[in-house]
């Protein structure tokens, strides 16, 4: 083979050959993204319309039933679900594996357009997201200090909120346990009355005076300038001044039927921080949505940075703390296949040397696990896979793989060493062309075993893909690691003792030699019991293939606690959003050993229809915001 000649006359060629792969890789590694399992998420578009004052059913049939028979004819849609709430629809659209996310919001957004003449007068626009607004939260922030829980809600909102909208992949920043600013005004329907007035002419007046308009524009000279007509009313007193008509040349206002209060929304949900020994903690908590298909760990580390930012700019006394971040388990379960892999590679080597029993030959051999392991991160980087638990698995598996290659070509080199007496030089050129074609015929047959799993379809698709390229890359490396740097270490480095000879004719290596001896005489002189055995192990197969069991994948649990008990009331239909890591709409560490509460009072009819064609019948739930969080109907 001239290759491995090539490489033992020139080792400068091949360390350089090898080294400029290994390279590739480690800055390949530097820019990979890290992430649980491999980009599976279909494309999700959500749309979200908002119709003030309007119940459930009336959102249904004014507002949902347009908009989902524009929607159901964009192609690839898999499934359509709706929640319909009071005065507000949320539209969530599944589209199918192979669907961009990009072209199919396009569409989302071509065919709503097209709908919205078919909607009611007071409907207001549609707002359009790349994210499924029923996944669960990838963190969980709160923000508490020595202030009422309308300060606070103004800092979450104005400060932290919008700051955090901003991050590259954030989908959404929801705020639980908020009370913003309400300007109320408390009509007197006997004053009403007297005046003759009715509550539509209060809400008109409302309307009519609260707005800023363009004014036009006005020409002085070389000048043009820009007029709007200010009318934008900012304080409780400014609302009372309002006129809302005149009842015999008099004005009357609105203070004149009403009183005006400057105060907060009602309290539709409480979130409060409880510590051992400290009394409960008026918080605000902010949950932090990724856009659909994003890396998790990549948009959490950019919110963490965003964060550092932020807590410079607060005011004093309040904090900003993180009580749960998906991506710290994320990074610890790769980190523990990281671990795992290098301890295998560890124990691939010192396996080696135990029947071998020369340390040179060893390093000779264990230098094709990091050569082709790092080679495969190149190959990673240029596909867009990340570092995940499919990935690392496969690396890990290739572990034992990739070194095979380079102990048939090392043992054969060593035969020639001491067997037939050959120079080091001179048995690496010719053990390696020997061998060389039963090499290639191992290695290919591995690479033709898994790299079809990469061209599967379905869903498992998305999984198994870079499990298959990644498996294959590594094995195809060390094929070439054998080829090349196995014989040029071994023509320089290799050296054959007197006593590694006698290791390998008496003691314990050679009794095992004579045990194996022995079997392979017994088998030869006894093949139709071998074939016997051979038949009945695989037809054990199929009965032994029914009684194990069956699953996608194994559920990861996650090392939290989690408190949720909820109560409905009569003749409510409710469906447990609970999974393993948590509810749907919250979750907090057990280590802060913290509790949150939160009371939620939303009754929403529930529209389902699955691949775009089936509605179910729709039904009124309530549901809380809390991973360890107690949600219960107020009374």
């Amino acid at each position: 083979m001239k290759l491995a000649e090539t490489c033992v006359k020139y080792p400068v060629f091949t360390v350089m050959l090898i080294a400029f792969l290994v390279t590739l890789g480690v800055f390949s590694y530097r820019g990979l993204a890290v992430d649980l399992f491999p980009k599976a998420d279909p494309a999700t578009v959500n749309v979200e319309v908002r119709l003030p004052g309007a119940t459930p059913e009336e959102v249904v049939t004014g507002v949902v039933l347009p908009l989902e028979d524009a929607i159901s004819s964009v192609s690839g849609i898999d499934e359509i679900n709706v929640w319909s709430f009071e005065g507000f629809a949320d539209i969530t659209c599944t589209f199918v594996l192979e669907r961009d996310i990009e072209g199919a919001a396009q569409d989302i957004r071509e065919k709503v357009a097209g709908a919205i003449d078919r909607l009611p007068r007071d409907t207001l626009p549609p707002i359009i997201t790349k994210q499924d607004p029923q996944s669960d939260p990838i963190m969980t922030l709160l923000v508490s200090g020595p202030m009422s829980r309308r300060e606070l809600t103004e800092i979450a909102d104005k400060q932290i909120r919008r700051a955090i909208q901003t991050v590259d992949g954030v989908g959404s920043v929801d705020l639980n346990g908020g009370q913003g600013r309400q300007v109320r005004v408390l009509l007197d329907a006997q004053k009403l009355t007297a005046h003759n007035f009715t509550v539509l002419d209060v809400r008109s007046a409302l309307q009519r005076e609260n707005i800023e308009a363009p004014g036009g524009r006005m020409i002085t000279g070389p000048q043009e300038l820009g007029l709007r007509t200010l009318g934008r009313v900012t304080s409780a007193e400014q609302f009372g001044e309002i006129v809302i008509g005149t009842r015999g040349g008099t004005p009357v206002r609105v203070r004149d039927v009403a009183q005006v209060e400057d105060g907060a929304q009602e309290l539709r949900t409480w979130s409060a921080l409880f510590r051992k020994g400290i009394p409960g903690q008026d918080v605000v908590s902010i949950q932090v949505l990724r856009q659909s298909g994003v890396n998790t760990v990549r948009v959490a580390d950019d919110v963490r940075s965003k964060l550092d930012d932020l807590r410079a700019q607060l005011p004093p006394g309040v904090q900003l703390q993180v009580v749960h971040d998906i991506s710290d388990f994320i990074k610890a379960s790769v980190h523990s296949l990281i671990e795992h892999l290098i301890f295998g590679s560890i124990l691939a080597s010192l396996v080696v040397w135990l029947f071998i029993r020369n340390w040179r030959a060893v390093l000779i051999a264990a230098v094709a696990i990091p050569a082709s392991i790092i080679s495969t991160f190149t190959l990673m980087r240029g596909m867009d896979f990340s570092l995940n638990n499919i990935t690392l698995l496969a690396l890990t598996l290739a572990v034992g793989i990739v070194i095979d290659d380079a102990i048939i070509v090392l043992e054969n080199i060593f035969r020639f060493m001491e067997e037939k007496g050959r120079d080091r030089v001179l048995a690496s050129i010719e053990a390696t062309k020997e061998i060389g074609l039963a090499v290639m015929a191992t290695t290919l047959s591995l690479v033709i075993i898994f790299l079809p799993i990469a061209f599967m379809t379905g869903y498992a698709r998305k999984y198994v893909n870079s499990f298959g390229w990644t498996m294959a890359m590594a094995i195809l490396v060390s094929l070439l690691v054998a080829f090349t740097l196995t014989p040029m270490m071994s023509s320089r480095f290799l050296k054959l003792s007197e006593r590694e000879k006698k290791a390998h004719s008496q003691g314990f290596l050679h009794s095992v030699e004579l045990l194996y001896l022995r079997m392979l005489n017994w088998s030869l002189a006894h093949r139709r019991a071998i074939i016997l055995i051979c038949v009945v192990t695989f037809l054990s197969t199929f009965g032994f293939y029914r009684l194990v069991g069956r699953d996608w994948i194994r559920p990861v649990g996650i090392d939290q606690l989690l408190h949720a008990p909820r109560r409905h009331g009569a003749g409510e239909n409710h469906a447990d959003r609970s999974g393993n890591c948590g509810t749907r709409r919250g979750i907090s560490r057990s280590c802060f050993r913290a509790s949150f509460h939160a009371w939620a009072d939303e009754s929403r009819a529930s529209v389902h229809r699955a691949g775009a064609a089936k509605r179910t019948q729709a039904n009124s739930h309530a549901d809380g915001h809390g991973g360890s969080w107690d949600s219960r109907r107020r009374s």
